[in-house]
């Protein structure tokens, strides 16, 4: 028997009794877990012709910070951006019921069969006025997205992927080279102008609503940071793969709509290096994450991610001198060695 989620269940049909004077059974259906510890759930009210839903989330008080959730949730729905409404929330158990933003999230809008190029480009753009609108939210209660963050998160790829999940042995060279790719990409991050950084901002935790309009899930993690951290998050989503004429366009709508934001004024192609540098330090976070995910916490589902993650890295260090033996050392040796490791899996 689930005992937290049955007191779940019961917390919330009382908060709907409360607010709504609805008598929901007190029965949840499963919505999703994620890479933490949260778990989601959805109530459902059915009567006559009326249908109503809300989320009511799991997230045990020992280990999720629920009151900076609250505290975001709450100033950015202030502030028009459309994130879920906090229903009511339960510290000392860690329960907290939301509003429901439905079960159609925008990754698979993006692949449905038949989509034009144009209409995927429209949900991007979308998404990006979204982005534009959590980069102009005031800063002043986030923490920094700063150097030892930063360096803290391309650990996690030699730390976890390279040493402990693909068993590679760095040899003091491979590691000096490392951390120099590792000092380049910090430094072009801390001189990108600042602003709220959703900081999981991708195509699984934006949501399709009914009216057509985007919601935002998933933000607990906000910091200030570089500008052009979310976009890569969104272009370059480690869950998706598209072909670069695609997303160019994108890349300059984005700085079109910055620029008259106030957000970001340097010139295209300065800001394209930024995207490509900020991109490069994401994804050596992302795939040592993964691979922390599998052999830390249980959850294998991420390993699929890896090689996608990788390949971004060893296409873009290929545009950049400055990258030359770091993408020399990815094609000879790393991704060797990661597709042994898909190889083994898969056998």
């Amino acid at each position: 028997m689930d005992q937290r989620r049955d007191q779940l269940a019961h917390w919330a049909a009382d908060i709907i009794r409360q607010q709504y004077q609805h008598n929901v059974p007190p029965q949840l259906d499963t919505v999703s877990g994620d890479a933490s510890f949260r778990r989601y759930f959805r109530l459902n009210f059915c009567q006559d012709e009326q249908h109503l839903s809300w989320i009511a989330v799991d997230a045990p008080a020992d280990k999720e910070d629920n009151p900076r959730f609250v505290r975001i949730a709450r100033h950015w729905h202030q502030h028009n951006i459309a994130v879920p409404e906090v229903i009511a929330h339960d510290f000392d158990q860690g329960f907290m019921l939301l509003q429901d933003f439905g079960d159609a999230m925008l990754w698979p809008a993006l692949h449905q069969q038949g989509s034009s190029t144009e209409q995927i480009q429209q949900l991007y753009r979308q998404a990006i006025d979204q982005l534009i609108a959590i980069q102009q939210l005031p800063t002043a209660d986030l923490p920094a997205y700063d150097a030892a963050l930063l360096d803290q998160e391309m650990a996690l790829f030699s730390d976890w992927l390279c040493a402990k999940e693909l068993k590679l042995e760095l040899s003091n060279s491979e590691q000096a080279m490392l951390q120099q790719v590792f000092d380049q990409l910090r430094e072009q991050a801390l001189q990108q102008p600042a602003v709220v950084v959703h900081r999981d901002f991708h195509s699984r935790n934006l949501m399709l609503k009914t009216d057509g309009s985007l919601g935002v899930i998933d933000f607990q993690d906000a910091v200030v940071g570089a500008a052009s951290y979310d976009l890569v998050s969104l272009l370059r989503d480690c869950y998706v793969r598209w072909d670069e004429p695609l997303i160019t366009p994108l890349v300059e709508y984005y700085w079109q709509q910055a620029r008259s934001a106030g957000i970001y004024q340097q010139s295209l192609d300065a800001f394209t290096q930024d995207f490509d540098w900020m991109g490069m330090q994401r994804h050596l976070k992302a795939a040592g994450i993964f691979a922390r995910l599998h052999l830390r916490d249980g959850k294998d589902g991420y390993l699929a991610d890896i090689p996608n993650t990788c390949r971004y890295l060893t296409e873009i260090s290929a545009r950049y001198p400055q990258f030359s033996d770091f993408h020399q050392w990815l094609q000879q040796r790393f991704m060797l060695a990661l597709q042994r490791f898909v190889d083994g899996r898969a056998a």
